[in-house]
C-alpha cells in the first residue's frame, strides 16, 4: 500500500480545525484532525510534510513518524507538531481500516468497554474563532441550544451541576479564574475577585455535595505566587485537579506549587512528545497525565507517554475540546491504555456542531463513553462536507 494523495479540508465557519485525509492506491483513506492555526498547518502539511509522504507505506506508521521529525521546531507544540500529530492520526485510521479492526484494538485491544467522562463546560461558540485562549473567545450570549455550559457555570452552575447529574456525569470542569488572570497578566488577584471566582464552587457543592469531582482549568494563566493563593483558596472545596495553573515552561515551579495544592496537579496538554512528559513526571508532583492527541504527536506518541505514566503509577487523561475527529481518536486511546483515568468531553460539542462535520460519534450514556466496533476510528467527514461554500480543500499528489 502506498500514499497517493495528501488532501486537507477546513472550513471558514470553524477556522481552528484542519482535517487531513491520506489517499492510497488500494482506495482506503484514513482520516486525521488538529486545532489551531488550521491555515498555517495546512501550508506546512504541502510544502514540507506531504513530499515525504507519498509514495511511502501508511501502514509503517513509525517510519512515518521518524521521517517527518525534523531539525527544527520539534519540541513544542508548533505548527510542525500539529501537522504531524494530524497525519499520525490518520495512519493509525488507515492501519485499522486495513487490518478491518477498530485503532483500540490496532493499539492492543480495549483494558475496558466504556470509560467515565467529565464535562467541560464550555458553550457552542467556545473558542470558535482564531483568537487566542482568552474570555474574547467564550462565545458568550450566542445560545444555540440546552447546553450553555459556560455561562451556566459563571451563573448558575448549581443548576448545571445538578443537570449534568441527571445525565449521570458526575464530573466537571470549569475556569472562573480566567477573567481575573487576564486584568493583571495573572500577577494579581483581589479578594474581591477571587472571591466571586470561588462562588460556582459554594453553588455546586451546596446544590450536589460531594457527587460532583470538579476540575479546575487555569489555561496557564498565573505567575506562581497567585496561582499558590488560588489554590490555598480552593482546599476547602475539595476539588479533584488543578490543571495547567502556571505556565508548563517552568517544571520545577510545580513542586513549589503542589505545597499549597491539595488536589491532583494535572498537566499538559500543552506538552508534546515523550520528552516533554518525561520532564513532567520528574518532578515528582505530577498527578494526571493529560495529553493532547491533536498537539502531542498524535496516537503514537500518545500511547508512548501513557506508557511512560504508567511507569510512575500516575493516569493518564486524554484532553479534548476540539473537533469530532481527536474526541473519537482520544476515545480510542481511553478505552486501550489501561492507565486511562476518565475522557474530556463537551456536551455542547457532541449534542450540537459535531453532528454537522461527521459521519458518526461515540456513545455517551449515562456518564461513561464507547465506541462501535467499526475499522479505523470509526467515523468519516460528512460526504458533501467539502463542497460548502466555506471549505477551503488542497491536495497534493506526486
Amino acid at each position: 500500500m502506498k500514499i497517493t494523495q495528501v488532501e486537507t479540508v477546513r472550513l471558514g465557519e470553524f477556522p481552528n480545525i484542519l482535517w487531513v485525509r491520506l489517499h492510497t492506491d488500494e482506495g482506503l483513506v484514513g482520516l486525521g484532525e488538529t486545532f489551531m492555526g488550521a491555515a498555517a498547518v495546512e501550508a506546512y502539511l504541502h510544502e514540507w510534510a506531504a513530499p515525504k509522504l507519498l509514495g511511502a507505506d501508511p501502514l509503517a506508521i513509525e517510519a512515518r513518524n521518524r521521517d517527518l521529525t525534523g531539525y527544527l521546531g520539534w519540541r513544542g507544540s508548533g505548527v510542525e507538531t500539529r501537522g504531524n500529530s494530524a497525519i499520525d492520526i490518520a495512519l493509525w485510521d488507515l492501519f485499522g481500516k486495513a487490518a478491518n479492526m477498530p485503532v483500540h484494538t490496532a493499539l492492543g485491544g480495549k483494558s475496558r468497554d466504556a470509560i467515565r467522562i467529565y464535562n467541560t463546560c464550555a458553550g457552542y461558540q467556545y473558542v470558535r474563532s482564531t483568537a487566542n485562549q482568552s474570555t474574547s473567545n467564550w462565545g458568550l450570549g450566542n445560545n444555540a441550544g440546552p447546553y450553555e455550559d459556560l455561562q451556566g457555570f459563571l451563573h448558575h452552575a448549581d443548576e448545571l451541576a445538578e443537570s449534568l447529574l441527571s445525565e449521570g456525569i458526575t464530573a466537571m470542569k470549569i475556569w472562573p479564574f480566567d477573567p481575573a488572570a487576564e486584568k493583571s497578566h495573572g500577577q494579581y488577584i483581589s479578594n474581591a475577585d477571587l472571591d466571586t471566582a470561588l462562588e460556582p464552587f459554594r453553588k455546586i457543592r451546596s446544590a450536589v455535595g460531594r457527587q460532583m469531582d470538579i476540575m479546575v482549568e487555569f489555561h496557564s494563566l498565573w505567575r506562581l505566587p497567585m496561582a499558590q493563593k488560588i489554590a490555598r483558596a480552593l482546599q476547602e472545596f475539595d476539588t479533584f485537579w488543578h490543571e495547567d495553573a502556571i505556565r508548563m515552561d517552568s517544571l520545577d515551579l510545580l513542586r513549589q506549587y503542589a505545597v499549597d495544592c491539595k488536589a491532583l496537579v494535572c498537566a499538559s496538554e500543552t506538552l508534546s512528545y515523550k520528552w516533554g512528559f518525561k520532564d513532567y513526571l520528574q518532578t515528582g508532583v505530577a498527578g494526571v497525565a493529560m495529553l493532547d492527541l491533536s498537539w502531542c504527536g498524535g496516537l503514537t506518541e500518545a500511547r508512548k507517554i501513557a506508557a511512560m505514566a504508567d511507569a510512575w503509577q500516575l493516569p493518564v487523561a486524554p484532553h479534548d475540546c476540539t473537533g469530532p475527529v481527536v474526541w473519537a481518536a482520544s476515545t480510542h486511546l481511553s478505552l486501550h491504555a489501561p492507565n486511562a483515568l476518565i475522557q474530556e468531553s463537551v456536551r455542547a460539542f457532541f449534542t450540537g456542531w459535531y453532528k454537522e462535520l461527521v459521519t458518526e460519534l461515540p456513545i455517551v450514556e449515562k456518564g461513561m463513553i464507547r465506541l462501535n466496533d467499526k475499522p479505523g476510528l470509526g467515523l468519516e467527514l460528512l460526504p458533501d462536507l467539502h463542497k460548502r461554500p466555506d471549505a477551503t480543500v488542497r491536495v497534493s499528489k506526486p
